[in-house]
């Protein structure tokens, strides 16, 4: 899984890329519709499909002469798992910190209550 999550990350880290996930969770779109708003050409665009693809975030069929491009939910929903677990983690971890801190304020306040 945590190849998969590299190459899930690593495929959001461009705002190109990012775009063409946004407009995707609308519906498919043909190669074109998606390249249509970018400023660069097209075998540079077709190198950021090829990322996504490649980390199995999208995939595409050619329906008669056009490339359909379809997004795929399941990395998505992987990475939401491993966040929500990670979420869950540091949770605790600031729970357990926030204890302990209140802790420490409470001896603290006791020692000066006594020493007073």
């Amino acid at each position: 899984m945590d190849n998969n999550l590299d190459g899930f990350f690593s495929a959001l880290a461009d705002p190109t890329r990012r775009a063409v996930i946004a407009r995707l969770t609308t519906g498919p779109a043909p190669v074109s519709e998606l390249h249509a708003p970018h400023d660069m050409a097209l075998p540079s665009f077709l190198k950021h499909l090829g990322k996504l693809e490649a980390a199995g975030m999208i995939r595409s069929e050619k329906v008669g002469r056009v490339r359909m491009v379809h997004i795929e939910a399941r990395p998505i929903a992987e990475a939401e798992d491993w966040l929500k677990h990670q979420r869950r983690l540091w949770e605790g971890r600031l729970d357990r910190l926030s204890a302990f801190a209140g802790h420490l304020e409470a001896e603290h306040l006791e020692k000066e209550s006594k020493d007073g």
